[in-house]
């Protein structure tokens, strides 16, 4: 199987439980403990959601038609 419908799958069920987890908070809770564990949750699901999405994204630096001036090299 690709790799890159592994991942599709994998932020699919992430988005998936994070809509579950906000529509949890919205719903309401009835003590604050489960109130953090919920946006605990929902922390952590948008974290690693960042995070497959910028390993999929190309950085700019590392982009040779970037705009990232390297000023480390110096012509003598």
């Amino acid at each position: 199987m690709d790799p890159l419908v592994i991942v599709g799958r994998i932020q699919k069920r992430l988005k998936q439980d994070l809509d579950l987890v906000s529509a949890a908070m919205l719903e309401g809770v009835d003590n604050y403990d489960k109130y953090k564990y919920l946006v605990g949750q929902a922390h952590a699901y948008s974290t690693i959601l960042q995070e497959i999405s910028n390993l999929l994204n190309e950085k700019e630096q590392n982009d040779e038609k970037g705009t990232v001036i390297d000023i480390s090299k110096r012509d003598t």
